[in-house]
């Protein structure tokens, strides 16, 4: 795995905040401006790409990319360099690994309203031939993909996938069906967001962010006082692969990924099924997947973004799933990070597969309150180390699109 997260961007400092509830969310300077309500983010530590030009953008030396590659980078995209950078030396991979038609890469990303904006702003001033030539492929919802599989030398299966925050579960669920067809070896999942003002902010005309002013409290899932989530950016990469080739190369793999599901509410374009519907089907069709029942989870890695109704549809998904005699633990790593749109997914993932690796099951922070409607649930407010089997992890987007994804102590 390689994280470019706001709690971290390497996988000892992101385990020990997890085991630690130690947030990474600041008040930026990009959102002092007065014409921004919300005041707080998930801010990307160690990068300055403020500037409209990426040749100037400041970042961690090891990652140095050459000058005729990000000339066609967005910020985002530049995280996720550095995320499969990080990845790849993590995994052990060689050129060769990468470069064969044996190897994909499946991406999720919104794109970049940030460099969409600069562009068509330069060419309002300046008419549309004065236009970046790499305007379109920095910028568009497909710049992640078009990137770094050029960069990369990737032959093998490549593509976008774009449902909100369920993308990167999308990504990994399809990337695993595709090693199962025997189509691939290898895939390679990135998820990456920016993480400015304009990715930020149009979300308040939604109300769905956050107005907190202390990033001690602005995310706190799952508390009867929640009121909209935190924004994040930044990139994770997982590298996927047959437990033959894991053997073939003797590389020990963070955990076993079992099975994924997926359900659509069919409710509403931006807010969830009151009762859950979708992410009800989500989950057990990730247990048909993976030929599990409910009574086999030990952990469930909440989806719950700290949104009043979002929390609550999924809180009555869980407890219509889970018996009360089970008691589930259920927590939300968003309270540490933000919410990361369509990298939420697959970071929440990278973190129960070191939970699972590493021994221990993430707390769910800033809970002062719990939501009466928790029921039967058990929220866990602190760390707690325990060895576990077997983890859960739910998302849930626009459109009523949830993904839930099984992983297994290897």
């Amino acid at each position: 795995m390689g994280l470019i997260t706001s709690i971290g961007n390497d996988r000892a400092t992101v385990g020990q905040n997890l085991i630690d509830l130690r947030h990474g969310i600041e008040n930026p300077d990009f959102l002092t401006p007065d014409s921004s309500p919300v005041k707080v983010a998930g801010t990307v530590k160690d990068f300055d790409v403020d500037s409209s030009d990426p040749e100037d953008w400041i970042y961690p030396v090891e990652y140095a990319v050459p000058r005729a590659t990000i000339r066609s980078f967005s910020p985002h995209v530049l995280y996720a360099w550095c995320a499969v950078k990080q990845a790849i030396q993590d995994a052990s991979l060689s050129d060769e690994d990468l470069t064969n038609p044996d190897a994909g890469l499946y991406s999720s990303s919104g794109g970049s309203m940030r460099s969409i904006h600069q562009h068509f702003q330069k060419m309002d001033r300046r008419g549309v031939m004065a236009c970046n030539p790499l305007a379109i492929v920095a910028s568009i919802a497909g710049t992640l993909t078009f990137n770094l599989v050029a960069t990369l030398g990737i032959r093998g299966s490549s593509t976008g996938m774009v449902s909100a925050c369920a993308s990167s579960g999308h990504a990994l669920g399809m990337a695993l069906d595709e090693i199962r067809l025997g189509r691939q070896k290898r895939m390679l999942v990135v998820g990456a967001e920016d993480c400015n003002f304009e990715s930020i902010v149009p979300f308040c005309g939604m109300r769905a962010l956050s107005l907190e002013t202390d990033p001690n409290f602005a995310s706190r899932p799952f508390d009867s006082k929640r009121n909209g989530f935190v924004g994040t950016g930044g990139s994770v990469c997982l590298v996927l692969e047959t437990e033959t080739e894991a053997r073939r190369r003797g590389v020990t793999p963070y955990a076993k990924f079992t099975g994924w599901g997926q359900g659509s509410d069919g409710h509403n374009v931006a807010i969830s099924h009151p009762e859950g519907q979708g992410l009800k089907d989500s989950m057990q069709n990730a247990f048909k997947d993976a030929k599990v029942s409910s009574s086999s989870i030990d952990y469930v890695n909440a989806h719950a973004p700290s949104t009043p109704i979002g929390d609550a549809s999924e809180m009555k998904a869980l407890k219509a799933t889970f018996s009360k005699s089970q008691s589930i633990k259920v927590s939300s790593t968003k309270a540490l990070t933000g919410h990361g749109l369509s990298l939420s997914s697959i970071m929440e993932a990278a973190f129960c597969c070191l939970a699972l690796k590493e021994g221990f099951l993430p707390g769910s922070a800033n809970v002062s309150s719990p939501d009466p409607e928790i029921g039967h649930l058990h929220l866990l407010r602190e760390t707690i180390q325990e060895q576990v089997t077997r983890i859960l992890s739910n998302s849930s987007g626009f459109g009523g699109a949830n993904v839930s994804l099984i992983f297994e102590k290897a």
